[in-house]
């Protein structure tokens, strides 16, 4: 019975990895599609010695190579369990845990996993490259250096040899995660009983100084793109942007926590007998029962963030019906990001003119604790698909000098150049792409649009070389994707009347009647005989009734937005006793789905 107690513990671990690789797959595939988008790994030497021109860089190396993965998320998820797997067999050798308590193990993976899974908004923003796969293969190194540690014989000073060593290895090649490892072998030092303690002191000594030292003296005579505030840090995630946001470091100091205490426990005979089942029971269920509650607890699971990571992921795909579906589908109310892709999504099908207002709109703060800046999130798509392929390219630019090049942005670089005709440039991009494992289909795919021709002609690109017929100028957008890309079609004009379709719905988002009318007669010059779009009707009746300064009798309205307009104005009436907010929760079941309503009701939406 007891023999059968033991072996719990490893089937333990083995379904909690199970569990884990569940979880990820089934709730955050978007986040790791996403993660692989904001990753580059090329497989050329230059790429390498770009990353070892600070420490840590070979940690880095490797964890962009690993980030690929996620291209399928089963392979990434799989190769990041089996890190965790390898994790926990070397921590249980260096640190001699005995069977019986191997769920302990957990601790340090939990770790780990809330590394990757807090994240939120922090993925747009984070410069550390590779982050999803850094911590976990630093975390393995520095363990498997002081398992060696351990296995070095005491004689000849070689174990304060063999620290010094490790340290002035390690620390280019992996940064914090080697000074962790210098740490753990002057901890471990104290639980060996094949050393003195004189030899212990001076164990600890040369650790204390290992650390101390190899920091500035890779500093000041090797890497020169470190900061020197963060040399000790190196190879860990900088959460700062206005501020240091020093709650996301609180799983790594749980995850060195954790392995130091382990270090402090160490005995050299463990005891391997499970002598009081009940008990050992009972701390089972609690360990494991605090690692549930602290993952759950950390674990991002924001709507919004969600949802805009699905949408664009199907963006990607240009699959429109999909973003459109996902819209279709919200629990909460929507950021603007949302609206604004599902309405890209309604004008890319066609719908946006008789449909813009069948879905929940909003404009809901993102959920994190520091700014979100809607063109972080998806401010390059959106310019992009909106043809404004200059401010594509500039954010592109800026996203690159400030967290380095990420596969999304040479796709959309090359994107930009093809459309601005450039196509020497594009081939450059093409060419790098072409060096990374997943991508380089993608760029042979786009070499062929390298004639002007083939992408007049592409899907992709039709629809957005029609929005680029006007007026190229770059200018400041002052970070306001929304107001930006309405404001430049309202003020810009074209023959091209997809481009004056545009503009017309760019209108309706001004709520100003002058800017309405003086977009809608293009429009409607150029679409003598056809249906106008319901709400271009509503807009233009709505406006004809309000000031009167445009004759709208001979104009060809549908009888159902004459009766709705009369309906609202009725019912308006019926509840004139009710404040603003109170009406428009009344009268939204109705006329909700109406421009109308949008001109009335939806006021103050704040943009990011």
């Amino acid at each position: 019975m007891k023999e059968k107690l033991k072996l719990l513990s490893p089937a333990i671990l083995l379904t909690a990895l199970l569990v884990i690789a569940y979880c990820l797959l089934r709730y955050e595939s978007d986040y790791l599609w996403k993660a692989q988008e904001l990753n580059l790994h090329l497989d050329t030497p230059l790429f390498l010695k770009q990353q070892m021109v600070e420490a840590g860089g070979l940690l880095m190396w490797a964890g962009t190579w690993f980030t690929e993965f996620f291209y399928h998320a089963w392979m990434g998820v799989g190769l990041l369990c089996l890190w965790w797997a390898l994790l926990m067999f070397v921590a249980g050798r260096a640190f001699r845990i005995p069977m019986k308590w191997a769920t302990v193990l957990l601790v340090p993976v939990a770790a780990l996993l809330v590394t990757d899974v807090d994240l939120g908004y922090w993925i747009y923003y984070l410069k550390l490259r590779g982050h999803f796969f850094a911590a976990t293969i630093g975390t393995t190194a520095a363990v498997g250096s002081t398992w060696l540690f351990r296995l070095v014989p005491q004689r000849l000073f070689l174990r304060q040899a063999y620290i010094v060593v490790s340290t002035a290895v390690l620390y280019p090649l992996i940064g914090f995660y080697g000074l962790l490892s210098t740490l753990l072998m002057g901890v471990l030092a104290w639980r060996l009983d094949d050393m003195n303690r004189m030899q212990k002191v001076l164990t600890s000594l040369v650790a204390v100084l290992s650390i101390g030292v190899f920091p500035l003296f890779y500093y000041n005579y090797v890497f020169y793109q470190t900061n020197i505030v963060n040399i000790w840090w190196q190879g860990l995630p900088l959460f700062v942007i206005d501020q240091e946001y020093a709650t996301y470091y609180v799983p790594y100091y749980i995850l060195a926590g954790s392995l130091v205490a382990m270090a402090l426990l160490y005995r050299r005979q463990p005891e391997t007998q499970v002598k009081s089942p009940l008990k050992w029971g009972v701390c089972q269920v609690v360990l494991l029962a605090l690692l549930v509650y602290g993952v759950n607890v950390s674990w991002y699971k924001n709507y919004n963030f969600h949802k805009e990571l699905a949408m664009q992921h199907k963006m990607e795909n240009l699959d429109w019906e999909g973003v459109r579906e996902e819209a279709a589908v919200q629990d909460d109310e929507p950021t603007r990001a949302i609206v604004m892709m599902k309405n890209l999504a309604l004008f890319r099908l066609g719908r946006q003119g008789d449909t813009m207002y069948n879905y929940k709109t909003g404009a809901k703060t993102s959920d994190a604790p520091f700014p979100v800046s809607m063109v972080e999130v998806v401010g390059i798509p959106l310019y992009f698909h909106y043809g404004q392929y200059n401010y594509c390219y500039r954010w592109c630019m800026e996203d690159g000098v400030e967290r380095g090049w990420r596969a999304k942005t040479l796709k959309y670089f090359i994107r930009c150049s093809l459309v601005s005709g450039e196509p020497r440039v594009a081939s450059k991009y093409i060419n790098l792409l072409k060096h990374t494992r997943y991508h380089r289909e993608w760029a042979t795919r786009y070499e062929a649009l390298l004639d002007h021709n083939k992408l007049q002609a592409d899907p992709e690109f039709e629809p957005i070389i029609h929005l680029t017929h006007s007026e190229d100028v770059l200018s400041s957008d002052n970070t306001i994707v929304e107001k930006f890309l309405m404001t430049q079609f309202v003020n810009q004009s074209s023959p091209d009347t997809l481009y004056q379709e545009q503009a017309v719905y760019s209108a309706l988002w001004t709520k100003d009647i002058a800017t309405f009318w003086r977009n809608f007669f293009p429009y409607a010059q150029s679409h003598l005989g056809q249906r106008m779009p319901t709400h271009f009707q509503e807009a233009a009746f709505l406006y004809g009734n309000l000031e009167h300064q445009v004759d709208i009798s001979h104009m060809p309205f549908d009888k159902g937005v004459v009766q709705t307009y009369n309906d609202l104005m009725k019912a308006a009436k019926e509840c004139s006793y009710m404040n603003e907010e109170q009406m428009g929760h009344a009268l939204y079941p109705r006329f909700g789905q109406t421009y109308y309503y949008e001109y009335y009701f939806i006021r103050n939406q704040k943009l990011y």
